[in-house]
C-alpha cells in the first residue's frame, strides 16, 4: 500500500493546476477571493463564519497557508495577514496563498484564548464531524484548508500576561522545516514537540512542513513583532518560489540559534513579582532573575536562573501564585552568538526603517 504522506503529497500536487473549491467557492488560476466559510450560528441566530483570502497564480507552485488566531486573544498574526495581503508584489505570486486572520471567530469576539465552551481549538485537531464545537471547527479547517495546502505558517502570541520573543517553534530535525525556519529570520529556533490536538501535528501527519511563529503578548499589538512576522512570512513565500527573490532586501547577517530545549523559571513562593531582567536577555545559571515578595516586603524569595540561556518569554504581571511559570529560558550551545544575532535583529526591525 502506498504512504498515505506520499499519496497526500501527490494528491495536493494535482491541485497546482486545477480549481480549489473552499467552501462552495472555486478559485481557478490567476484569480483572488474574499469570502466568508460558514461554521455555525450563535443562540442569537447571528451567523459565524471565518474570512478566508486566496491569491492564485496564475504559474504553479506551492499551496501555502497562513493562520491567525486559533486562539481568540492573540492579535498580532491578525495585523500581519492584514499587512501581507496588501503587499504589491503578491501580484507576481506562483501557486497559491490561503490567509485566514482568524480561525477561532468566537474566542476573538469574546476576547479569549478558548472558544466558548473552554475548550482549546489548537488541543482540538484534527477534529470530528460531530464532536463539541472546537472538534467540529478544527475538522472543518483541516478539511476545507489544510488538506489543500503544501506547506503552512501559524501565527501565535505569548498567552495573557505573557510576551515571548519572536521566535519560530518547529520540527528542525525535518530538513525542509528546518531550511524554512532558517529564512524566516528570527534570531531563536526552537526544535519544539508535536504536541497533542495540535494544528502542527495534524499538518504533519498528512506530511505538510509547518511554522509556528510565537511573538508579543495576547491582546496587544507588538510592532516589532508584527513588522518581524510580515518580514518573515515574505521570506518563506521566497524561499519556496512564490514570490521572486529582491535584490533590494536587506538580510540580517547572523545565523539563527537553534534552541533544543527550554524550560520554566518558576515563583518559589505567591507575592508580588520584582522583574530584574528583560525579554531576550542573556542569564548565567544561578543569577538572580528577580525577586517575589509579600505585600509589605517582610518576606522576599529570589526567582534563580537554572541554567544558562536567554530569555524567550516572560509574564508582565508581578501578582504570582507559588508554582507560576515566570521567565521561559531557551538553552543553547553558544549563548554568545544568540546575543549577537538578537542584537542585529533589534536593529534591523527598529531602526532599519523596514518596509511593511
Amino acid at each position: 500500500m502506498q504512504n498515505p504522506i506520499k499519496r497526500g503529497r501527490e494528491a495536493r500536487a494535482k491541485l497546482k493546476d486545477n480549481n480549489i473549491v473552499i467552501g462552495n467557492v472555486t478559485i481557478k488560476p490567476g484569480e483572488t477571493a474574499s469570502f466568508d466559510l460558514p461554521v455555525t450560528r450563535l443562540y442569537t441566530h447571528t451567523p459565524v463564519a471565518i474570512p478566508v483570502n486566496v491569491i492564485r497564480g496564475k504559474k504553479p507552485g506551492p499551496i501555502l497557508f497562513i493562520s491567525a488566531a486559533i486562539h481568540g486573544d492573540e492579535l498580532n498574526g491578525v495585523e500581519i495577514i492584514r499587512r501581507l495581503l496588501k503587499q504589491s508584489s503578491l501580484k507576481r505570486i506562483h501557486g497559491t496563498l490561503i490567509a485566514i486572520p482568524v480561525v477561532n471567530v468566537h474566542g476573538f469576539i469574546n476576547h479569549s484564548r478558548y472558544l466558548p465552551d473552554r475548550r482549546d481549538l489548537n488541543r482540538s485537531f484534527p477534529g470530528t464531524l460531530k464532536g463539541s464545537l472546537a472538534a467540529r471547527l478544527a475538522n472543518l479547517f483541516m478539511t476545507e484548508i489544510v488538506n489543500q495546502c503544501t506547506h503552512g505558517i501559524d501565527l501565535h502570541t505569548g498567552a495573557l500576561h505573557r510576551d515571548n520573543l519572536p521566535q519560530i517553534r518547529a520540527n528542525l530535525d525535518h530538513e525542509e522545516t528546518a531550511m524554512l525556519a532558517e529564512e524566516f529570520g528570527v534570531p531563536v529556533l526552537l526544535n519544539s514537540d508535536l504536541r497533542d490536538g495540535s494544528l502542527r501535528e495534524s499538518a504533519a501527519e498528512k506530511g505538510i512542513p509547518m511554522l509556528l511563529y510565537e511573538a508579543g503578548e495576547a491582546l496587544r499589538f507588538d510592532e516589532v513583532s508584527i513588522r518581524a512576522g510580515v518580514r518573515g512570512v515574505t521570506n518563506v513565500l521566497r524561499a519556496l518560489g512564490m514570490l521572486p527573490k529582491s535584490k533590494k532586501t536587506r538580510k540580517m547577517h547572523i545565523k539563527p540559534i537553534i534552541a533544543r530545549s527550554s524550560a520554566w523559571a518558576r515563583a518559589p513562593s505567591s507575592g508580588i513579582m520584582r522583574n530584574a531582567v528583560k525579554l531576550g536577555a542573556r542569564i548565567n545559571a544561578g543569577q538572580v532573575l528577580g525577586v517575589v515578595a509579600d505585600p509589605f516586603g517582610q518576606s522576599e524569595k529570589e526567582i534563580i536562573a537554572p541554567y544558562d540561556g536567554i530569555v524567550i518569554g516572560r509574564t508582565n504581571l508581578p501578582l504570582a501564585n507559588e508554582g507560576d511559570a515566570l521567565f521561559h529560558i531557551a538553552r543553547f550551545g553558544k549563548v554568545g552568538l544568540v546575543e549577537e544575532s538578537l542584537e542585529e535583529f533589534q536593529e534591523f526591525h527598529v531602526n532599519g526603517n523596514v518596509p511593511v
